[in-house]
């Protein structure tokens, strides 16, 4: 068994984040009736939003902005761009956002497969995040997955954020562990992908789409089962 340790992201990897959004933002649109409040298409929202929340978050992994304005700002821009006036409750939609996206419980496919194998033949499993502490916690928790995993390392518990190595060298600590017994998985290139392996990580790149970059990582995988063939 060449690694002992595996390092997950959560959101995008483990943790279907469209379609848990999705359904969130689906609650918000009828429980907020924003139909009557200018908004003629729910699919629109939803749309608007995880484009916009994807720039933003985007923006937060190369050093461009702090957590606080993704919070601040994302509902909105999604009012602007909507062309509707902002209501003036767009802070209460995104507080309502925040407690109702980490109660949904969608994995992406192959995950629970992946986790299982895992475990199973040995691995010590953490989460390696650049969420909140709280809300990853309870994504986890919702998910049924949080017996998998050791260590939940967040931007918050490791002051640092992804691709830093800071929050690396911080979930190295925690799991007791050396760099050649660890392996990061994400899907995010910058933050998960460059970050690991300029701190000297092998990593697996969660690649569904087939994305090319100039540097290569590790391994590269379309499905999370294809796991389960190099571990």
């Amino acid at each position: 068994m060449k690694y002992k340790h595996l390092f997950f992201d959560l959101d995008h990897t483990l943790w279907d984040f469209e379609k848990n959004s999705s359904e969130s933002l689906q609650d918000i649109f009828h429980q907020l009736s924003l139909a009557d409040h200018g908004v003629s298409s729910m699919e629109n929202f939803v749309d608007c939003f995880i484009r916009i929340n994807t720039k933003l978050w985007d923006d937060f992994d190369r050093g461009r902005l702090p957590h606080s304005y993704i919070r601040e700002k994302r509902f909105l821009m999604v009012f602007e761009e909507l062309g509707i006036a902002c209501p003036p409750n767009h802070l209460e939609i995104g507080e309502l956002y925040l407690h109702t996206l980490p109660s949904k419980k969608h994995l992406l496919q192959g995950a629970l497969e992946t986790l299982d194998y895992a475990r199973e033949s040995g691995y010590s499993m953490h989460i390696v995040t650049n969420g909140f502490t709280e809300i990853q916690a309870r994504k986890i928790a919702s998910s049924g997955i949080s017996h998998y995993f050791e260590n939940i390392v967040t931007f918050e518990n490791a002051n640092a954020k992804k691709p830093d190595p800071g929050i690396f060298a911080y979930a190295l600590d925690k799991a007791n562990a050396t760099h050649d017994e660890c392996i990061m998985i994400g899907d995010n290139w910058i933050a998960d992908i460059m970050g690991a392996s300029e701190f000297g990580l092998d990593t697996v790149y969660y690649n569904p789409a087939g994305l090319k970059f100039d540097q290569n990582p590790t391994y590269d995988i379309r499905r999370l089962e294809e796991l389960m063939l190099i571990l």
